[in-house]
């Protein structure tokens, strides 16, 4: 609660100094082997309230309610020897009470309150009046002590939500940046291999100058996945639907696949454009990779993105690309269809006009399981 190790230990026996009345009654009331005895409950009972103090408030039971009944039989026992000035002892038993915070601790409190108050009364060489101040000082002091222990409580629970949304945020910022690299390396990749084997074989035809011009985009697009990475570690990759339509029409050239793409985004929510980016890119990619297509066609509305090709291979239906894609449409309250078809395969991703998140959060917030 304050501290680990011993640290635990200094707030609680700060406080112990007001035993020193205790240590007065004995010294007033008690002589020789009474007085070493008195002073010893003293002590003994100053460990007990320091090892029960903490025991209580992380809710070790067992410990805390043995000691507790010691620090309970010490006051008894040093009543003997301080006579009316023990009763100091039953200030800090109500500490211990309300420590684990429990509902019957003010009743308990209020309870010991009245006997401390009422003991001197009942007992004439303890001064025969009630004692206001004590039954107040315990009655007080504990009520105060709630109230403290309540507030550390709450500190303590707001620390652990604190450090519980940092690494909620660093893992989320790690799935982020997985996923980002995957969907921008994806295709990127898959087109520089496509061009390098296309070069390659326009080499082996003598086509030199097709080659050098295909070898040309390879370092072109090598060197802009370069950045695209940079910017997708530091988070400040852009998508766009305009932009990956234009590098699929490129991606699927290389390939030898007809494409077959919509003219304008005029007609998409412009909330979706950067959803239906990641879409096209996961999408074509897949399309180059599994499909062995000869024709692709995507098409678009204001809410839905289709894309489907003639391939007899399948697109891939379980990979972390389509899972990091459908996790994105999902954030939406989306549907993402990925499924094969009489011959190709058709991947449909459709948001309903009253998705509740926006799309820029949503796309971004997205932890990959």
């Amino acid at each position: 609660m304050w501290g680990g190790g011993w640290r635990r230990y200094v707030f609680p026996g700060f406080w112990l100094v007001y035993l020193g009345q205790t240590a007065q009654g004995v010294a007033n009331t008690s002589h020789g082997a009474a007085a070493v005895i008195g002073y010893l409950i003293i002590v003994a009972f100053a460990a007990c309230y320091l090892v029960a103090l903490p025991l209580g408030w992380v809710g070790q039971v067992r410990g805390y309610w043995i000691l507790y009944g010691i620090c309970v039989a010490l006051t008894v026992a040093e009543t003997n020897f301080a006579h009316a000035d023990a009763l100091v002892f039953c200030v800090y038993i109500a500490v211990l009470t309300v420590a684990p915070r429990r509902r019957w601790s003010i009743v308990t409190v209020v309870a010991m309150s009245v006997v401390v108050g009422l003991l001197p009364r009942l007992i004439s060489s303890w001064g025969g009046k009630i004692d206001w101040n004590a039954a107040l000082s315990v009655l007080l002091v504990s009520l105060a002590m709630f109230g403290f222990f309540t507030i550390v409580s709450s500190n303590i629970e707001l620390s652990a939500a604190r450090a519980e949304v940092a690494r909620l945020a660093a893992e989320n910022e790690r799935s982020r940046i997985a996923r980002d690299l995957h969907d921008l390396l994806g295709q990127s990749l898959t087109t520089i291999t496509v061009k390098a084997g296309l070069a390659r074989r326009l080499g082996e035809l003598g086509d030199t100058e097709r080659s050098l011009v295909e070898i040309t985009e390879v370092e072109r697009l090598s060197r802009r996945t370069l950045g695209d990475v940079r910017a997708a570690v530091a988070g400040q990759h852009e998508m766009t639907l305009v932009g990956e339509l234009a590098t699929a029409r490129e991606v699927l050239r290389a390939a030898a696949i007809t494409a077959e793409l919509p003219g304008s985004v005029d007609v998409v929510d412009p909330e979706l454009s950067e959803l239906f980016g990641w879409a096209v890119r996961e999408g074509v990619t897949n399309v180059v990779r599994h499909s062995r297509a000869s024709h692709c066609r995507i098409e678009l509305g204001p809410r839905w993105l289709e894309i489907v090709d003639d391939g007899g291979g399948g697109a891939g239906g379980s990979g972390s690309g389509l899972t990091g894609l459908r996790e994105r449409v999902r954030a939406l309250d989306g549907v993402l269809t990925a499924e094969r078809r009489a011959r190709g395969w058709r991947l449909r991703v459709e948001v309903p006009s009253a998705s509740r998140p926006s799309v820029a959060d949503a796309v971004s917030s997205v932890v990959l399981p």
